[in-house]
């Protein structure tokens, strides 16, 4: 098996709404265990928090998420965004309207400098993306 780099996601409450959205937009198969499944949650009243979930699609992305229980620190940053990028115009672009349904377009989907279609938003869940669709001339 190579090496492969999945984005994880952190969330305070709502992993497993996220998630579902997630699946949503890209597909796919979406596992999740909470910290109760485990017998990991220290405060009863966090037992359906998600410990761990991935989701899987058919054209193999892997985007992976968890809700931090209330005793860990968690800073909502602004220092990363998911890159989604390749030659499926359509695909990406569809991408592009649901992960923007609820969100904040940053920068529109256009024609950028370099010759691509390349555009950047934040998700209804403070999830940064950027966009990138190679064109033929480019």
């Amino acid at each position: 098996m190579s090496t492969l780099m999945n984005p994880y996601l952190s969330f305070r409450d709502n992993a497993a709404e996220a998630m579902a959205f997630y699946q949503d937009v890209f597909g796919g198969t979406l596992e999740s265990s909470t910290f109760g499944d485990m017998n990991m949650a220290e405060d009863p009243s966090e037992a359906n928090k998600i410990m761990h979930s991935s989701l899987t699609t058919d054209n193999g992305l892997v985007l992976m998420a968890s809700d931090t229980p209330n005793s860990m620190n968690m800073d909502q940053g602004s220092s990363y965004s998911i890159s989604l990028s390749g030659d499926n115009g359509e695909e990406l672009r569809g991408y592009w309207d649901k992960l923007l349904d609820g969100g904040q377009m940053t920068m529109p989907l256009e024609k950028a400098p370099w010759g691509d279609m390349f555009g950047m938003l934040t998700d209804r869940f403070g999830t940064s993306w950027m966009i990138s669709i190679e064109t033929e001339d480019s």
